[in-house]
């Protein structure tokens, strides 16, 4: 099963504490503060932080949200005040994030961040900088995303901003869950918990029980993942956030679907739906009404799945693309260095502009080159990105005909690595330097892989996977996976005792082969995967095996033994397939 999150609607920016007293959003605060806004009667700086305290605590209406803030950015303006107005630039960037309108969020907090590190607002500069990691996380960015959380977090550990840190760090955790990396995502998401708890912060803690209930339900423990989920909900429904009520909800019919439950499922669903309409949340509405499709296929009922199918695609339609933001992919990372590039990119619209008056034909041509020149660059960054997801023969199928053919791979042989003890260490470690060091391993083991001729798979947690005799057929695919694993046991243990400031850990290496059916998984964020007995088996090889040895089956084994001596290591007992033969590669 798997549980999708929606980090960057439900956390991003809305925890940055504006005020000692207000510790956390809440729409009835907001109800209280607008009939002295329409009293008209504050003045000064108590209207700045009025307009602040509104913008910050409505939650239902985010176009009003919009108005607060531009009323307070031109106040501040108004009276020299640069942290109100950075505020109001954070606050504007909030309202655009929840309306879905994604350029306009990132050009406000980047104004924000540009404010806050020129006037030297280091708490708010690191929410900025970590609003900024979402957006790259809505637009697949997950390197420039990565990135910025750790410019975040480094930022505000210096300062006592317990509340801004720890929705940063549950940011961050929502940006793995989306990549599957879950036992990481708990790491990030337990250390915000424990700073909400310590500052008391009940919505903020809603958001990561939640959360964690996501993970767990992914983890396969649904039991934990409800419970987490349903205590969620019942804190926020307290504070009338209904957006993640939503997102929560549809989760929970995740839950009772794998349970077996398809009519709790739909009531979840249903819920879901019910609140996205009554609070005019469109992309929810698109969401929710996918899941009862899915839902009512499920029970055989096709006129209301076909029904909310075609309501699913009217609001997916309507909602502001991501697509638009993910134009913006070369945006630099600097974000002082993207405003002036909007400002060179405005001048020479406008020289643009004045070519065509003076020269229509000329201008025309030139642009006509530079069009197509722009193509060929584009047409190559996507195939150079596509080749990063497949392997150069599947992306060559898919560009000629639009899909790729599940095959059956008959000699293969998989290969998986897993870290010794890794979710205890885990549990003591810093989020952004475990990561780091998982990094470390896997850039080499990329390296490793590529250099042997092996195909990387994918990545789950601590465990890398990976392929030799795929796509195309290798009679030495057996000899070469252990050449891999040698050099990869190799380098972890030349590292184990390296002073680099990156957690060392140990490893077990498990390989089988087999045949394997091979394709790929999905009509958006491509993934090529196998799937087969062969796989099961070669994890059940590095389940069984030991810190820094590598286990391989006996069909492994009859493929390398001329070339390698082995230590047999009897018939030992497999989960769900009994007795296997194991041995040891010395």
């Amino acid at each position: 099963m798997v549980i999708q999150t929606k980090a960057y609607y439900i956390l991003i920016g809305l925890f940055w504490v504006i005020s000692i007293t207000l510790f956390a959003q809440d729409q009835r605060v907001a109800d209280r503060l607008t009939a002295v806004y329409k009293a008209d009667t504050v003045t000064g700086d108590a209207k700045l932080q009025l307009l602040s305290d509104l913008a910050f605590n409505e939650i239902n209406n985010f176009e009003l949200v919009v108005e607060y803030a531009e009323e307070l950015i031109a106040l501040a303006r108004i009276n020299n005040n640069s942290d109100y107005l950075s505020q109001g630039y954070f606050q504007k960037g909030n309202a655009h994030i929840q309306m879905g309108e994604l350029e306009k969020a990132l050009e406000a907090y980047i104004k924000c961040a540009e404010i806050s590190k020129r006037e030297g607002l280091g708490s708010l500069e690191g929410s900025a900088y970590g609003a900024i990691a979402d957006i790259y996380t809505i637009s697949d960015n997950h390197e420039n995303a990565m990135l910025y959380y750790h410019k975040a977090v480094t930022a505000l550990r210096k300062y006592t901003d317990r509340v801004a840190l720890a929705a940063t760090l549950s940011n961050a955790g929502d940006a793995l869950l989306g990549q599957k990396v879950y036992d990481s995502a708990l790491v990030y998401f337990k250390e915000a918990e424990q700073l909400f708890e310590l500052e008391n912060y009940d919505i903020g803690k809603a958001y990561t029980l939640g959360n964690m209930g996501m993970v767990y339900a992914n983890l396969g423990q649904n039991d934990l993942g409800e419970k987490n989920i349903n205590e969620a909900v019942r804190i926020l429904e307290a504070y009338k956030d209904y957006y993640p009520i939503s997102v929560y909800l549809l989760s929970i019919a995740e839950i009772e679907l794998e349970k077996g439950d398809s009519e709790a499922a739909i009531k979840y669903a249903q819920r879901s739906l019910n609140l996205a309409r009554q609070y005019g949340l469109k992309d929810q509405i698109s969401d929710a009404n996918l899941k009862l499709s899915e839902l009512y296929e499920t029970v055989g009922n096709t006129s209301a799945s076909l029904k909310h199918y075609k309501d699913h695609v009217a609001y997916r339609d309507s909602v502001n693309n991501i697509k638009a933001v993910q134009s913006m992919a070369d945006l630099r990372t600097d974000f002082e260095v993207s405003q002036k590039q909007v400002e060179v990119d405005l001048l020479n619209q406008q020289k643009r502009n004045q070519r065509i008056i003076l020269g229509f034909t000329l201008v025309g041509l030139i642009t006509l080159f530079w069009y197509y020149r722009s193509i060929s660059k584009e047409k190559k960054k996507s195939e150079k990105l596509l080749l990063n997801i497949l392997p150069s023969e599947i992306a060559k199928e898919l560009k000629s005909n639009g899909r790729v053919e599940a095959v059956k791979c008959e000699a293969v042989t998989v290969l998986f690595t897993d870290f010794v003890e890794f979710s205890k260490i885990a549990e003591h470690t810093e989020p952004v330097r475990l990561v780091e060091s998982i990094d470390s391993y896997f850039k080499k083991f990329d390296e490793i892989s590529s250099a042997y001729g092996l195909e990387k798979i994918k990545t789950v947690g601590d465990s890398y996977m990976c392929a030799s005799g795929l796509p195309t057929p290798n009679s030495s695919h057996a000899l070469n996976a252990i050449k891999a694993a040698k050099e990869m046991t190799a380098f972890v243990a030349k590292t184990r005792g390296a002073k680099d400031g990156l957690n060392h850990f140990e490893i077990r290496v498990g390989l089988h082969s087999g045949p394997v059916v091979a394709g790929i998984v999905g009509i958006k964020k491509w993934q090529y995967d196998i799937w087969g007995d062969t796989v099961n088996i070669a994890s059940r090889m590095e389940a069984n095996s030991q810190p820094g040895r590598i286990n391989i089956s006996e069909t492994t084994y009859m493929e390398i033994k001329q070339e390698y001596e082995c230590e047999y290591r009897g018939e030992i007992e497999v989960k769900n397939r009994g007795a296997l033969k194991m041995y040891f590669l010395k």
